[in-house]
């Protein structure tokens, strides 16, 4: 096991025996997380309603995590995405696992390097209703992987950026700009349009700004990388699709997921 899930697991762990032992809502023997905090709590939905970015930015590095569930049981945790594992102040933990069109309950957690815990009270978010994708569906988690420029470790691997989960990560070994990866899907498709769902560090690296995409040898793009896919101006028929980064903020760049739509 890499040192980075072990410290996430140890983390987690500790958070949620935090959060039982203090009975659910009651925030006794913590401090309240306002206190740190320089800027509101955003929730953004994807529009599956299946996934969740929790965005909040706090006045000193502290490790985040969000203990979140359908009640006051809760039973999911959801921790910063940071290869370093360390406490930090901009924080982005990805909320996963959940259904469209349903409220949940969570509590913020944060723990300072001299041991103080910082809490705030049970809040809410509901998840959209899941809206149909007009490129059509995504095929990548149905394709084989033939090639990627470098694999940050065995927890990092490409097999992440076609798994479905926006919890795990596909990086590279410090590829910056010169990220790639390809797949192959078989057999020619037909194909709508793209996504590349970047990676991004706390201290504002690993970010893929752009990328190109080249199908059976033909290039398009630039395309802008993030949640929003780019639709090609007329449907593209190849069968080996290869994702380039363009432009990047240098380091571990990769992506959470890279997507290929046929209508």
């Amino acid at each position: 096991m890499s040192k980075r899930p072990l410290m996430l697991i140890l983390l987690a762990t500790a958070l949620l025996a935090a959060a039982c032992s203090s009975g659910g809502g009651e925030t006794s023997g913590f401090r309240p997380i306002e206190d740190i905090l320089t800027t509101e709590v955003a929730i953004v939905p994807d529009s599956s309603g299946t996934t969740a970015t929790l965005s909040v930015d706090t006045s000193i590095p502290v490790a985040c995590a969000v203990i979140y569930g359908e009640d006051g049981s809760f039973g999911q945790l959801a921790v910063d995405s940071d290869m370093q594992g360390g406490a930090h102040e901009n924080h982005g933990p990805l909320l996963t696992g959940l259904e469209p069109d349903t409220e949940y309950q969570y509590i913020l957690q944060g723990s300072d390097t001299e041991g103080n815990v910082y809490r705030s009270e049970v809040m809410t978010f509901r998840t959209p209703v899941a809206s149909a994708n007009p490129l059509g569906t995504n095929i990548a988690p149905e394709s084989t992987i033939t090639g990627v420029s470098s694999e940050f470790s065995s927890s990092f691997g490409a097999a992440m950026a076609i798994d479905g989960n926006r919890g795990t990560e596909w990086s590279s070994a410090g590829d910056g700009d010169e990220a790639w990866i390809e797949l192959d899907l078989g057999a020619p498709r037909t194909l709508t349009g793209v996504a590349f769902r970047t990676r991004s560090m706390s201290d504002g690296t690993a970010i893929t700004e752009t990328y190109t995409v080249t199908v059976d040898g033909t290039v398009y793009g630039p395309f802008p990388a993030g949640d929003q896919p780019a639709m090609f101006d007329s449907p593209v028929t190849g069968q080996i699709v290869r994702f380039d980064a363009e432009t990047t903020s240098g380091g571990n760049t990769g992506a959470s997921e890279v997507e290929i739509y046929t209508g």
